[in-house]
């Protein structure tokens, strides 16, 4: 029972629309009827600006964050990537928000951060270094999904490995749309960095 509600409670925490949330309350817009129509950081960056984006993105990646130091925090006998992933799922498929969400990344980011901060601090810079030099946000997300699961491989921690691999599948199959519009040369490049 213990598992479960945990779990449920990973769920709930990652399904909490913080792009949705911070539209309509300050900005009276529904993020979904904008720009790609996605509750994440760089969709609301683009629709309402800096101050909206940064604090979205912090919120996303905080929901991650929380949820493993939950599981820390009541010395809950359960892998707290296990509950990570949950709380990704959440982000992704918002009970919230009509299952309509993110894109996985800042909160997969935030799982991470929990659990090996150092891994988060050397996402953050392989996705800065990306963004900078190809200035799309959606291909900078996919490098770094695919740096965690490459770092992730030398810590022979096995966890670590099987979720930094289902954590970057979902950012990569996310980023379906993307990943085709990048290959057409129409995917927006990024202006502010």
């Amino acid at each position: 029972m213990q598992y479960a509600l945990i779990l449920l409670a990973a769920y709930l925490i990652g399904s909490i629309p913080s792009g949705l949330i911070v539209g309509k309350v300050f900005y009276g817009i529904d993020i979904r009827q904008h720009g790609s129509g996605n509750l994440g950081g760089t969709n609301t960056f683009r629709t309402l600006g800096k101050k909206a984006g940064i604090t979205v993105t912090l919120a996303d990646i905080l929901k991650g964050t929380i949820v493993i130091l939950l599981v820390r925090l009541f010395g809950i006998d359960m892998h707290p990537l296990i509950a990570g992933i949950f709380a990704v799922v959440g982000h992704m498929f918002p009970i919230f928000a009509g299952f309509r969400g993110g894109k996985a990344v800042a909160t997969s980011g935030g799982v991470l951060l929990g659990y090996v901060p150092i891994l988060f601090i050397l996402l953050v810079a392989v996705f800065l270094l990306s963004l900078k030099l190809t200035k799309y946000v959606s291909l900078s997300s996919i490098i770094a999904g695919v740096f965690a699961v490459v770092y992730s491989l030398f810590t022979r921690d096995i966890p670590l490995i099987l979720v930094a691999l289902a954590l970057a599948s979902f950012v990569v199959i996310r980023h379906r749309t993307n990943i085709k519009r990048i290959m057409n040369k129409t995917e927006p490049k990024v202006k502010w960095i």
